[in-house]
């Protein structure tokens, strides 16, 4: 049985790899998003990554920012959202390099996964795993959660280490 759970979950992490990797637009491109659509299943999914490598050390320093937002500002929507890193390697998803990894946006979704969880993927948990350092969402009016989360090359979180969060007021 566990055989089978471990083989069940290495299918569903190579599956979340091709999807992050799939289609879209190349590294440091604006993506265009909804943040109004229902959470998917896969955000209550847990994975064995018993066969898989540890999650890498966070380098020293290291930090995750947005570049162009403060907490508490003011915007329109569609809203631009640009992402910085600082002291840890900016990569693609789908191999596990010591000192990288990518951005992810957690829109009122919490402020940072825990360390070592595989960042879901739905409306509400967005991957940039093409190395992209902006997006552009689409959010409603009133007040919004922005976190950007950081992971490694298996989208496994570095958790509130290299997490920002930021929170915004959308103009009606």
């Amino acid at each position: 049985m566990r055989n089978t759970f471990k083989l069940l979950s290495g299918a569903a992490l190579l599956l979340g790899l091709a999807a992050c990797n799939s289609g879209g637009s190349s590294s440091n491109t604006t993506d265009t998003v909804s943040a109004n659509a229902k959470k998917d299943t896969m955000a209550g999914m847990k994975m064995d990554t018993a066969a898989v490598a540890a999650l890498p050390a966070i380098p020293d320093g290291a930090k995750v920012f947005f570049k162009n937002l403060k907490d508490g500002a003011k915007v329109t929507s569609p809203l631009k959202v640009e992402f910085g890193v600082e002291g840890i390697a900016l990569d693609t998803a789908g191999t596990l390099k010591p000192g990288s990894g990518h951005h992810h946006l957690l829109i009122d979704a919490g402020d940072s996964i825990p360390a070592g969880v595989v960042v879901p993927k739905d409306s509400t948990h967005l991957h940039f795993g093409k190395a992209q350092t902006e997006a552009t969402i689409t959010l409603t009016p009133g007040k919004h959660t922005l976190a950007l989360q950081y992971a490694d090359g298996i989208h496994r979180s570095y958790g509130s280490k290299l997490s920002a969060v930021v929170t915004v007021d959308v103009k009606k």
